[in-house]
């Protein structure tokens, strides 16, 4: 079940805890995929769920960014001020074509998602050769998932090897994985200053035990099929007149 999109939006842009989250998300994934010309140019990012607060910083250095909203959940414009790229669209059949998307971000999408098999089968399926998805979801071991009074405290947390399996199950190939929101979903002052402090000491003293969120990039790998036998074959034919003599023509 997802959670309505007024409640995401209201989190992420009208509370100080919803923007230090946005921030601390935002911030590891740009760290993983740089939004710079030189890494995003001719490039088509997509994010599903309600993706769009980390999407921002692709919006001048790519091609194309498209934000898609699963029904259930609700669509609402954006990005404020721009031309609206947000689209509503099923949670397995998005309005995309086949292998188009360059880099795909999920967020409050999988852990929502009542078949998460097919819908990463639908992530599988827009994703060109070689593109890459970045797959966030609450952390269960975190201190985020248990509290219902934020997004993270809603559907099916993961751990990091439960997500790994889902996405292997999918044909995806694991390339790495991060993990974000190491303050406690707490509104005071203190926590919320700190907020970025917290964030660098975190991924390098407590690993994935006290984040809020886990990430795993994935790539998708088209491996070129193997020649048959008969391919064998063919480099080494039969000669089947192999010693006959050549033919005499007789003497006129």
């Amino acid at each position: 079940m997802h959670l309505d999109v007024l409640d995401l939006r209201n989190f992420y842009y009208r509370t100080q805890l919803g923007r230090a989250a946005q921030r601390a998300i935002r911030d590891r994934v740009t760290q993983i995929w740089p939004a710079t010309p030189s890494e995003m140019a001719g490039q088509t990012v997509v994010g599903y769920g309600f993706a769009v607060p980390l999407l921002r910083p692709y919006l001048q250095p790519a091609r194309r960014v498209i934000g898609l909203m699963p029904a259930g959940q609700g669509v609402m414009p954006w990005p404020a001020g721009m031309p609206n790229v947000s689209v509503l669209c099923e949670e397995t059949r998005w309005p995309l074509e086949t292998g188009l998307v360059d880099k795909l971000v999920v967020m409050h999408g999988l852990e929502t998602s009542d078949n998460p098999d097919a819908l990463m089968e639908e992530c599988w399926r827009v994703l060109g050769p070689g593109g890459r998805a970045l797959f966030i979801v609450p952390n269960r071991t975190g201190l985020w998932a248990p509290r219902e009074t934020t997004p993270f405290g809603f559907g099916r947390p993961f751990t990091l090897s439960q997500l790994d399996h889902l996405a292997r199950r999918a044909g995806f190939v694991p390339e790495r994985h991060s993990s974000a929101l190491y303050i406690p979903p707490s509104t005071r002052r203190f926590w919320l200053r700190s907020a970025q402090f917290w964030e660098g000491v975190g991924g390098r003293v407590s690993g994935f035990l006290a984040a809020g969120v886990v990430m795993l990039e994935v790539s998708k790998q088209l491996h070129t099929p193997r020649r048959s036998g008969l391919g064998a074959a063919v480099r080494k034919p039969l000669s089947i007149l192999e010693g006959a003599g050549r033919p005499v023509s007789d003497p006129v």
